[in-house]
């Protein structure tokens, strides 16, 4: 079929209405039309589906697309269709047709209507189906997702394997396209082999995204806070932010709707309505941030998310590159952040314990690269690329400066001797042992493989150990970035000496070595200190002297005792966080919006002007909301008093003890909201004892138990009054 280049351009235009191709698109589509088999490594965002369907348009018969996603077929179908004519043109099957959907299916191929068949696998195991696709002409076979074969694959897919099988029964001569976003040298290999098209032409784009700014921050208690901040900051984009759990998912949403993000979440536990639902929101810009697992964004292509943040580390460098890989896509700022603990490898690990142990070696390998890529101090995007068997020209490449690391360098120092050391160290022990291992073997620690080849009877065994095993992890990574090892790819994970190495060791060279980041919680250059409590501030006396004769001025003015509008504990919270607006009081310890609204206009003009009068530092993350895994529990609590029931009954539906359900309602009435409980109240006092205890409290300054229980000697128990001043701050305050 000879195809001329202007015959491309007019069906790139007549079909999909581009003046000209992206990148690698046009030779792969002379490849494809030229029956060969063609394996395309093309980054997402690439513009890799259009390498098959421009062929699949242009040639005889149908073209079958193997694919592992439901969702992403369908929106693959409704955009063929939405450039043709013809209903049939594109079409899916899987299990989720019927009967009447399968025979209409199969018709339009038969009839020579449908150009691309979009299936699922496990679709191509049925017999009928195969027999159905022998009768008919296939133009060729692509396998998207191709990674998908590897079990070195970040999304292993076991019924992958058999495709070369499948296809073989299908047709012999069946041309086959592979095309993945995401491969390492070793998946490249493996997809290959598996598919059976060793010869296959192999097109690969660069994985460089050079709009996309990286960057890892310590992952500390107040990662909602920075998060908020940083969304704030980025107020008015797109962004999506990754969680492992649903749960978290859920937690962090809502944490950012309470504090005025329009934030929602996305995960395969919620019904496939409001997925779509909330999909469609972001799409639409009604809301500006999706919280999601790795479920979502496969399907999606908008091309203006901002910002793409991961409050969990990923399980692989595949994942956090595809999943960073949505931001920019139009070409404009991507930024992306990545929150790291050592903690969250330790949950990951403990996720692997019960999987094969083929499985867990391969995880295990996957992850590490992950740690190296958060502890590295070397260029993050050339690290990326390394990974992906590319080399970073820091002549000509585009992006060089777009990372933390790069912004803000560590500092160097001359590691000539150890590199040396190290390099020959693997030459000694044969180049046999995977990092982990080496750095056992350097810093002199002996474990069953080591002794097994008795390496630990070796001279050089221990030499290192006057540094540390991180140390020794930092240079090898940065040894093997540089290029003076490799990572062996039969046996993944295995150091080599490459000529540059072996080079290094006859002659050595000045090796500048970059120190490590340190995430253990300390407090780094550039980690974030999320509240002046945290840098072990107290509250400013000045302030709270003149806060609590505010207090006193308007508690005469009302007739209530001080502690009615504020307790102690909120004006202190109010001298440490300086609120100078309604909503930020509303945020203080034991205040809430009610309260804020009704005492709080004269308590934030007078820390407004003390702010102004004194140049104060206010701490940032100030409007940092919780939502509190109480805000049900504090629903559940007032419609049932509303509804009158029995509070003790109330308390051990939800498991608490009578004083922890107390405490509780202490919350919600001090936080402003009202209670009313005097049904109960009724039934263990009288009415004398209530206008006392009520009397009391109207003339005391204080609200604290033990000095009631005191002036009432022990008349009144520790429960009676604490319900009593429930009702009291019910009626008086709120």
């Amino acid at each position: 079929m000879l195809i001329t280049k202007s015959d491309l351009q007019a069906a790139l235009k007549k079909y999909f209405g581009f003046g000209k191709f992206k990148g690698l698109q046009e030779t792969v589509i002379e490849s494809i039309l030229s029956g060969n088999n063609t394996f395309v490594i093309m980054p997402t965002g690439g513009g890799k589906s259009l390498c098959y369907q421009l062929p699949a348009l242009m040639q005889e018969g149908t073209a079958i697309v193997v694919s592992p996603l439901i969702a992403l077929m369908k929106n693959q179908v409704d955009a063929i269709r939405g450039i043709s004519n013809e209903e049939g043109i594109a079409h899916v099957l899987n299990s989720s047709l019927n009967k009447t959907e399968i025979k209409r299916v199969k018709e339009d191929i038969t009839n020579g209507i449908t150009k691309l068949l979009y299936v699922a696998p496990e679709s191509l195991t049925k017999d009928e189906n195969v027999d159905f696709l022998r009768s008919v002409k296939v133009s060729f076979m692509a396998v998207d997702e191709a990674h998908c074969i590897s079990e070195w694959g970040h999304d292993f897919r076991p019924e992958y394997r058999n495709l070369k099988h499948i296809i073989g029964r299908i047709g012999d001569n069946i041309p086959i396209i592979g095309l993945t976003a995401t491969a390492t040298p070793k998946v490249q290999e493996d997809v290959l082999k598996n598919l059976g098209i060793p010869n296959a032409k192999t097109f690969k784009a660069s994985f460089n995204r050079p709009n996309l700014y990286y960057e890892v921050r310590p992952k500390t208690k107040n990662v909602d806070a920075d998060i908020i901040r940083f969304v704030k900051q980025n107020s008015g984009k797109s962004g999506i932010i990754y969680c492992l759990s649903r749960k978290r998912v859920e937690e962090l949403a809502q944490v950012l709707q309470v504090n005025g993000i329009k934030a929602v979440p996305y995960h395969a536990g919620l019904d496939a309505k409001t997925r779509t639902s909330h999909q469609d929101k972001f799409l639409m810009e009604d809301v500006d941030v999706v919280v999601a697992t790795i479920a979502f964004g496969m399907g999606i292509d908008k091309p203006d998310v901002r910002f793409v943040i991961h409050h969990d580390i990923p399980k692989s460098i595949e994942s956090y590159y595809q999943e960073t890989g949505r931001a920019g896509r139009d070409g404009g700022e991507g930024h992306c952040l990545a929150y790291y603990s050592y903690k969250d490898i330790e949950k990951l690990e403990k996720f692997m314990s019960g999987k094969p142990v083929a499985e867990q070696e391969i995880g295990q390998a996957l992850l590490q690269e992950v740690v190296a890529f958060a502890e590295t101090s070397i260029s993050r995007r050339k690290f990326i690329l390394h990974y992906f068997g590319e080399e970073f020209d820091n002549e000509t490449g585009e992006g060089g400066e777009m990372d933390d690391n790069v912004r803000h360098p560590k500092k160097q120092h001359e590691a000539k001797d150890e590199a040396k050391f190290i390099l020959e160290t693997i030459d000694n022990t044969n180049e046999k042992y995977k990092s982990k291992d080496l750095v056992n073997v350097v810093i002199g620690k002996e474990n069953a493989l080591i002794k097994s080849h008795k390496t630990d009877e070796q001279p050089f065994f221990g030499k290192g150990n006057y540094k540390d095993n991180k140390y020794w992890m930092a240079l090898l990574r940065q040894l093997l970035v540089a290029g003076y090892l490799k990572k062996d790819i039969e046996t993944y994970g295995v150091i080599k000496l490459n000529d540059k190495g072996k080079a290094f060791i006859k002659k050595p060279e000045s090796f500048m070595m970059t120190e490590d980041h340190i995430f253990d919680g300390e407090q780094e250059d550039g980690s974030i200190v999320t509240s002046a409590k945290a840098v072990g501030q107290s509250a400013d006396e000045v302030l709270m002297g003149m806060l609590k004769d505010l207090r006193k001025k308007n508690a005469k003015k009302l007739g209530v005792p001080p502690f009615v509008i504020f307790q102690d504990p909120s004006l202190e919270d109010m001298a440490l966080k300086y609120p100078i607006n309604l909503t930020e009081l509303g945020n203080v310890h034991g205040v809430g919006d009610g309260k804020a609204k009704k005492y709080g206009k004269d308590f934030v003009e007078l820390i407004a002007k003390y702010v102004e009068e004194n140049d104060i530092l206010r701490p940032d993350d100030l409007v940092v909301k919780s939502t509190g895994s109480n805000s049900a529990n504090k629903l559940f609590i007032i419609q049932n008093i509303d509804r009158k029931l029995p509070l003790d009954d109330i308390a051990s539906s939800k498991g608490m003890s009578m004083q922890e359900f107390i405490k509780e309602m202490e919350a919600i009435v001090y936080s402003g909201t009202k209670l009313n409980i005097t049904y109960w109240i009724d039934d263990i006092l009288d009415e004398d004892q209530q206008e006392e205890i009520h009397d009391y409290f109207m003339e005391s300054q204080s609200d604290a138990i033990d000095v009631a229980i005191k002036e009432f000697d022990g008349e009144y128990d520790d429960d009676e009054l604490r319900l009593y001043r429930i009702k009291f701050i019910s009626e008086v305050a709120n």
